[in-house]
């Protein structure tokens, strides 16, 4: 091709030096995009706290969960420096938890002072956010659920659970909102297990305060049973977090050392029995833990009351504390979360019916109390019958069989709590802690004092071979059943 004789040589460098410019200014834009798009593949996930908050109320759980000017920010461990702030738009922002295919995060968020906090969905690839939930109360501690939805806890206030904070699902865009949990207790720090269920911090709030205990159950609410509780006292302060071994690690301390928190773990089989603490000989208080697949942990430590929590490793075989990842004096450290894939969790079937008003509860014998009944050795203390007992009322008395079983059917997401009576009306035991059962579900237990790892006795229980009694009885009905018992 023949050169133009109109050009000269300066004007064709001239171009080229354009062409090169406009090259580099493509070439710059994309890498801008794609660092900006893909930087946050690999990194931490903290929520910092201002270090001018209070400490954390980690009884009641409600500024621990609600946290003044918090934001979620990204974290590379190889250059801990280069920090960036994903919530900017946020008067404060906390508990992220990350998509299983590691591209989206779920966080509470509060838009401006003030607002009620509700649930977030970001797009890690564009940081754009997206307002999931919009109900008049506080949502709080969001988790991702198999099958498009997500599980959340709400502030609730009515006759049936007074003010308590629940969990709710509902759909990733916020419709098909469900209700799971129906009794007066606070939830907190939901984690899905892989096995599909629910594991939350829940502590019985009325008619009286009690322990922190972690409740499992099922997406749909059924089955809701204490998993894990401690020893008097004990306050749990982390989310739980399962690793592949089959053990959840997580935060713990009591009410006497609130600023002492310990990293613990259970196993998923025996969590009753398989208590470890890992670090009864580091001084210092531990507030969030992150187990990692290369087997270290990334944690939140401070070494005195006076310090910030910080970012550190963690050797959970040698039980030592690692090298400093990341520490600013002017914050703590809360959440620690990643933004890589996570194995998605089991999708379990629900037996939920909502035509259904009511559910089953089936107990083989009242009188089993650990690893034998008493019908075995009779006493004085025979109990005859149970009396069920309401938010703010009795629902009725109810003889029990000569084998010591009953079988109730009772109004469904209602709370309610039973305790054991002699033949002349007196309390023995209880009240237990509150019960609910969704709609159409079927429950059973061993007996009301039961060891939790116990399977039934092979034998039919005799209160089956008659309908189940319907709860609430009527008053009544009340007064023949006890003239028949005497």
């Amino acid at each position: 091709m023949l050169r133009n004789p109109k050009l000269t040589d300066h004007m064709i460098t001239i171009r080229k030096f354009i062409l090169l410019f406009i090259l580099a200014l493509v070439l710059s834009c994309q890498y801008f995009v794609s660092c900006k798009t893909g930087s946050l593949s690999g990194r931490l996930i903290i929520t910092q706290v201002p270090g001018n908050n209070q400490h954390p109320d980690i009884i009641s759980g409600e500024s621990w969960r609600y946290p003044s000017r918090a934001h979620i920010a990204a974290l590379d461990t190889d250059n801990p420096e280069s920090i960036t702030v994903l919530t900017d738009g946020f008067y404060s922002a906390c508990s992220p938890e990350i998509s299983y295919d590691g591209k989206y995060m779920l966080f509470a968020g509060q838009q401006n002072e003030g607002d009620l906090w509700q649930i977030w969905e970001m797009n890690l690839d564009n940081m754009k956010t997206n307002q999931v939930t919009s109900f008049k109360g506080h949502c709080i501690d969001p988790a991702y659920l198999p099958g498009g939805r997500l599980v959340f806890t709400r502030l609730t206030e009515n006759d049936t659970v007074k003010t308590a904070h629940c969990l709710y699902t509902c759909n990733l865009d916020g419709s098909d909102v469900r209700q799971i949990t129906f009794h007066p207790n606070s939830n907190y720090a939901t984690t899905v297990l892989k096995d599909g269920r629910l594991l939350t911090i829940s502590r019985q709030l009325f008619p009286d305060g009690g322990d922190q205990m972690f409740m499992v159950l099922r997406p749909d609410g059924t089955k809701a049973d204490m998993f894990y509780k401690g020893n008097e006292g004990t306050i749990l302060i982390s989310n739980p977090r399962e690793t592949s071994n089959g053990k959840i690690y997580f935060i713990e301390t009591n009410e006497n050392s609130k600023f002492s928190g310990d990293i613990v773990s259970v196993d998923y089989n025996r969590p009753l029995h398989t208590w470890v603490n890992y670090t009864a000989g580091i001084n210092g208080s531990f507030y969030a833990v992150l187990p990692e697949q290369s087997g270290k942990f990334m944690v939140s430590f401070r070494e005195s009351e006076s310090e910030r929590y910080a970012l550190y490793e963690f050797d959970p075989v040698n039980r030592s504390l690692g090298n400093a990842v990341y520490h600013n004096p002017d914050y703590d450290i809360t959440d620690i979360v990643k933004a890589v894939k996570y194995d998605r969790p089991r999708k379990l079937p629900s037996e939920v019916d909502m035509h259904v008003k009511t559910g089953l509860l089936l107990c083989q014998d009242i009188h089993f109390m650990g690893f034998q009944s008493i019908l075995d050795n009779p006493g004085p203390d025979r109990a005859s019958m149970i009396e069920v007992l309401g938010i703010d009322s009795t629902y009725g008395v109810v003889p029990v069989e000569e084998d010591g079983s009953f079988y109730l059917k009772v109004l469904a997401d209602t709370p309610f709590r039973i305790q054991t009576l002699d033949k002349d009306g007196h309390v023995l035991y209880g009240p237990c802690s509150w019960l609910y059962l969704r709609p159409n579900e079927r429950r059973g237990c061993v007996g009301c004092h039961e060891n939790l790892e116990l399977v039934p006795v092979n034998r039919i229980p005799v209160a089956v071979r008659s309908d189940p009694v319907i709860i609430p009885v009527h008053i009544t009905e009340i007064k023949e059943k006890v003239v028949e018992l005497e």
